[in-house]
């Protein structure tokens, strides 16, 4: 798919909380071993913060790098599966902090992890049809965990927020050459309404889900645009574990110099929504003009959005406007698991 006037990132930022926990520590509440766990640490969310805090944080640093009047902001799209709220959406308390009300469009996005991606599809259509200036795509969550499950070790919380607008009206970071999404049922994953953790199918989690719908999305793309793995400078996929996108990578046919600086998961494990926008923001980081990044999420139920965007010059002068992805990931405050669940308020769950 391809908008119809040329749509880029002018603005672009994310946060993690400052507080971690080792893997090794949740294996030894629940008696596991700690020989083979799928990452080493993960980030958690304090008592005082939320989807909307961390989106908010995200928000404002792409603010600072797009450098633009809040009041140019016509839509807020925040995805995201831990909203605030069961009803009352999350994207006008995140709209209202950061000054973009009252007029503006407004929404909560939900796909599982996807639902940042699925946000950015709408910012996209919404930008290149003119109907508004500039448009703000947020991925968030405070990632749950049932206490004792695999998820426990893998889900964290992040937030990572994209502001985009058409191509040459502000200082582009990175210009869209198009995008592909891939949808099926597959009932890998899901939480019914009331219950506070999710549910998975183990059997389902990898094939048909994750591989299929990244691989199917990922490999459309590239023949939609005419291109090959070679082409990209960086390709990012969604981050449930460390093994899942190195081995996606691979099966596509990508190298590992090209998608390992936007692998976070042994850092900061999985922080659903915001996972894969997260090691987006991170290659974005570190990347040059002319740079091609390849970036593929996945939801699980199941669906993958896939983009492909060339890096303009404007990352020079707007990368340093705002904390780099690796500077909130370097510093860190380990907690127990007994604050990990003060936090997260497990006892009452």
């Amino acid at each position: 798919m391809k908008p119809l006037h040329q749509v880029s990132i002018i603005g672009y930022g994310g946060y993690i909380p400052i507080r971690r926990i080792k893997a090794k520590e949740i294996a030894r509440i629940w008696g596991k071993s700690d020989k083979a766990l799928p990452l080493e640490e993960k980030s958690v969310a304090a008592y005082d913060e939320d989807t909307a805090t961390m989106s908010v944080e995200a928000a404002y640093n792409a603010l600072k790098r797009a450098k633009i009047s809040p009041s140019l902001i016509g839509a807020v799209y925040v995805g995201t599966e831990s909203k605030i709220y069961t009803v009352k959406p999350t994207s006008t308390v995140v709209a209202e902090a950061l000054g973009i009300t009252p007029n503006v469009l407004a929404s909560d996005y939900e796909f599982a992890c996807k639902a940042g991606t699925e946000a950015m599809q709408t910012c996209i259509g919404l930008v290149s049809s003119g109907m508004v200036k500039s448009a703000l795509a947020i991925g968030a969550d405070i990632a749950r965990g049932r206490p004792g499950d695999e998820l426990e070790y893998t889900a964290g919380a992040a937030a990572a927020a994209f502001l985009l607008a058409k191509a040459g009206e502000f200082e582009d970071i990175a210009i869209l050459e198009g995008s592909f999404s891939y949808v099926t049922d597959t009932p890998d994953f899901w939480r019914r309404e009331g219950q506070i953790y999710p549910m998975h199918y183990y059997r389902f989690t990898g094939e048909p889900a994750y591989f299929h719908h990244i691989r199917e999305a990922a490999s459309n793309l590239m023949k939609e645009l005419n291109l090959k793995p070679s082409d990209f400078k960086y390709a990012v996929f969604h981050q449930p574990n460390s093994k899942f996108p190195q081995e996606v990578a691979t099966s596509l046919g990508f190298k590992s110099e090209q998608y390992k600086p936007g692998l976070l998961v042994p850092l900061i494990g999985n922080s659903y929504a915001a996972s894969s926008l997260l090691g987006f923001a991170a290659v974005l980081d570190i990347a040059k003009p002319g740079d091609r990044i390849l970036l593929a999420s996945f939801g699980s139920g199941a669906g993958s959005d896939a983009f492909s965007f060339v890096v303009c010059d404007g990352i020079e002068s707007k990368r340093n406007l705002a904390p780099l992805i690796m500077d909130y990931v370097s510093k860190r405050k380990y907690v127990d698991y007994a604050i990990y669940a003060k936090h997260r308020n497990k006892y009452n769950k």
